[in-house]
């Protein structure tokens, strides 16, 4: 093996490095290839250069010769790529070495022409708080979580219509005039919240991540009207204030969302529809909204997100906005913070440019020294490219974690029949990609507000996604489709609560939902509904989580088996864990090297050793946390 990124005697450090870092490499080429020069070559992406280290032979290991070098990361930030040249004895032409086709990080591959590079990030040190990577994250859509009365929508900003039955399905046919408007809403609140906030603690939830929760016409809150006010179906400020005041009695933190790159048409800043009596943008040029928003011809013609007239896109980059959302002693950011809120999840956080964030997070920690800021970003957050923009989300000071859908991706597709080495290959790239800190703050999750439920992901069949909206908002799971779905389940939340990082719930996920894509997946929390299986099921993953060191913030290591089996350590000075998955529909026996006995944590019972091998049989869809038991067990 000539190299491999992830093997300390070929890279050290492992992964992302603080600037300033010395990063050594060890080459060890085959001695039957004869090579005479190791030669590494340097990407500076943001400093728009490149230059070459010479590598020095230094010894012989078995029947390699290595040859070894020393990268200097003084001056250098961002992600830096790399690769390596050598040469034949004599100088004679030899070839190249880089990662795999379509990875940046690994085994090395031989190359006859200049390959694909390999990836470090180099990053300025800064702090992130841990709390939020140690607990656990469950995220409510507030409109469908719990209410405590059927409100009544008179005066209320968007034309509202509240379903007096919980359990209706929820509105999906456009309207007369062709739009989709989500005015129609459930009257989830946060009295109801707090209700349930005994509910919470016993299932071990450390942070509330809320959707939004600010005036708005829509049911999903993200077409804010105006972000100094709790909407007013959800409670009053003070509501707010006694359900942070009474989550935190429970050692519950409370996370907010923020949509800071487009408002609602209907809003106090645009007031499109003239419901606000102060002027908006969209009324007059005197407005003094009129700068934050990019009119192309006013008023018809305005940008935002996406295409979408109902939501006009901000400047952020305006001097009035930025005092407003951060800047001033009054600002958005600084009033919620202030009022019980340990941070903020930032909504399509590609959208925003780095100076906002970098601005938003510093203030966010000027309120509150340990306050969090994680934003939604869907893909590999460490060399994300957004409007042709390289992004900086964790070089320093950004942000403290992001959404992490490449897990939801990785862990879904095992258990639907990928191979364990797959799944690891991918979350590697990310650990190797990520500064620690932040790799351990990932939001991690099988579902959200913005994608099918998981138990209907694991269990519908490919053409029941055909189907049409009608039929989607009537269909359930057959019973055979849900006992393997559970089934699954089991096994994709184990994996969920055992990964670094915070296991974010998706409200009613824990209870059974099942339900196709917007608003399918939006049902209300079928309270006295529950599936006892799979609630039972996240209890025990949250307390054992919440017991272990290991699980919190441990070091992971993976252990190669079958394809059908995950298998993976996590290490904390004085607790290893080890966690098995298997994710077929047959009994799996896996024998593995082990210095002591292990004891089951979630079904009991113990696993002795002989002659070093602990000898595991897992059933089908079988999961086993196992840690160190006593000799005796």
């Amino acid at each position: 093996m000539f190299f491999d990124s992830r093997d300390l005697r070929h890279k050290s450090p492992f992964g992302a490095v603080p600037a300033g870092t010395p990063v050594s490499f060890r080459l060890t080429p085959p001695r039957a290839w004869q090579v005479g020069a190791v030669r590494l070559h340097v990407i500076d992406e943001f400093g728009g250069r490149k230059f070459v280290v010479e590598a020095e032979r230094d010894g012989i290991e078995a029947d390699c010769d290595a040859f070894s070098c020393v990268l200097d990361t003084k001056g250098l930030l961002g992600p830096v790529w790399y690769y390596f040249s050598y040469e034949m004895g004599g100088g004679q032409p030899g070839g190249f070495i880089g990662p795999a086709s379509g990875l940046s990080g690994g085994v090395g591959t031989r190359y006859e022409s200049e390959p694909p590079s390999y990836q470090l990030t180099v990053y300025k040190q800064s702090s992130v708080p841990d709390w939020y990577g140690r607990g656990i994250t469950y995220h409510i859509f507030p409109d469908r979580f719990c209410r405590s009365v059927i409100p009544n929508p008179a005066g209320m900003v968007g034309s509202r219509r509240v379903h007096r039955r919980w359990g209706d399905c929820p509105d999906y046919l456009p309207d007369s005039g062709g739009e989709i408007k989500n005015r129609d809403f459930f009257g989830g609140n946060l009295l109801g919240v707090i209700e349930k906030l005994d509910y919470l603690d016993k299932l071990g939830v450390k942070t509330i991540y809320f959707s939004p929760v600010f005036e708005a016409a829509s049911n999903h809150r993200y077409d804010t009207a105006d972000y100094m006010s709790v909407d007013p179906m959800l409670g009053t400020e003070g509501d707010f204030t006694a359900l942070c005041k009474a989550a935190a009695e429970r050692g519950i933190r409370v996370l907010l969302d923020g949509v800071f790159n487009h408002t609602g048409f209907d809003s106090v800043y645009f007031n499109g529809r003239g419901t606000y009596p102060e002027l908006g943008a969209y009324q007059s040029k005197e407005s003094k909204y009129f700068d934050w928003f990019d009119f192309q011809e006013w008023p018809e013609r305005y940008s935002s997100w996406w295409g979408v007239y109902t939501l006009p896109q901000i400047n952020e980059n305006n001097p009035d906005y930025l005092d407003y959302i951060i800047r001033s002693d009054k600002s958005v950011i600084r009033k919620w913070i202030r009022l019980g809120a340990s941070g903020w999840r930032l909504d399509v956080a590609d959208e925003l440019p780095d100076s906002f964030i970098e601005e938003l997070r510093a203030a966010v920690r000027e309120e509150l020294a340990d306050g969090m800021v994680i934003g939604e970003v869907w893909e590999d957050a460490s060399n994300k490219i957004s409007y042709g923009v390289r992004r900086r989300y964790f070089l320093g000071g950004e942000l403290d974690g992001v959404m992490n859908y490449p897990f939801r991706d990785a862990a879904i597709s095992f258990v639907l029949g990928g191979s364990s080495a797959q799944f690891a290959e991918r979350m590697e790239a990310l650990r190797e990609h990520y500064p620690r800190e932040n790799y351990y703050s990932l939001m991690n999750s099988l579902g959200t507000h913005d994608t099918p439920r998981i138990l209907t992901v694991l269990g519908a069949s490919p053409g029941d996604w055909n189907m049409t909206k009608t039929m989607k908002s009537i269909s359930v799971l057959t019973p055979e489709q849900r006992r393997l779905a559970v089934s699954r389940l089991k096994v994709a939340a184990a994996i969920m609560f055992a990964f670094p990082g915070s296991p974010t719930v998706y409200y009613g996920d824990e209870a059974g939902l099942e339900g196709y894509e917007d608003p399918f997946n939006r049902r209300g929390y079928p309270w006295g509904r529950e599936d006892k299986e799979l609630l039972g099921w996240y209890a025990a993953l949250a307390r054992i989580r919440n017991e272990s060191e290991a699980l919190q913030s441990g070091d992971i290591l993976y252990i190669p088996t079958e394809h059908e089996i995950l298998c993976f350590k996590r290490v904390s000075e004085g607790e290893e864990m080890l966690c098995l998955f298997n994710r077929g529909g047959e009994a799996r026996e896996v024998n593995l090297q082990s210095a002591f006995p292990l004891r089951d944590m979630l079904a009991g019972g113990s696993y002795g050793v002989r002659d070093g091998v602990c000898r595991i049989t897992l059933p089908p869809y079988g999961v086993l946390y196992a840690a160190r038991a006593a000799e005796s067990e």
